[in-house]
């Protein structure tokens, strides 16, 4: 089990639960590990994608968007660590992830359909795929 992960302050959102429901068993090549606070996931042991639905809302940005399989994610590099914050839907999911060991585009394309169930109400202006993003791959 997975435990020390903070839950965020609209965790209780009930379209957060919606969201949970449909998390994948694996991300980026990770199994899904139990974890002890509401309204969040991880994969790896130790964890190597961790997710926290209830984030605060990001308002506009000029933070590198990416888009992927219809998600909008606001990607920001934090050391060895990167962190993605849906972007256009409340509540919003944040996503960190060790950069060495899971690709930023697995982790995107894996979790889309969960966050998907998290209904979009703006979109990013500029919007690479993610597959054409210069945000980290696996460096292994």
């Amino acid at each position: 089990m997975v435990s020390g992960i903070e839950t965020a302050e609209d965790a209780t959102n009930p379209v957060c639960a919606e969201a949970m429901v449909a998390l994948p068993e694996t991300v980026a090549g990770f199994d899904r590990a139990r974890t002890d606070a509401q309204s969040t996931g991880a994969w790896g042991d130790p964890a190597a994608v961790v997710l926290r639905c209830g984030v605060d809302v990001p308002g506009p940005t000029t933070e590198h968007c990416v888009n992927a399989n219809g998600v909008d994610w606001i990607a920001m590099e934090e050391g060895e660590n990167w962190r993605l914050t849906s972007y256009g839907r409340d509540p919003a999911v944040e996503v960190l992830f060790d950069a060495s060991r899971a690709a930023s585009s697995s982790v995107m394309v894996d979790l889309a359909s969960a966050v998907e169930r998290i209904p979009a109400e703006r979109e990013c202006t500029a919007q690479p795929d993610a597959t054409q993003a210069p945000i980290p791959s696996t460096n292994g």
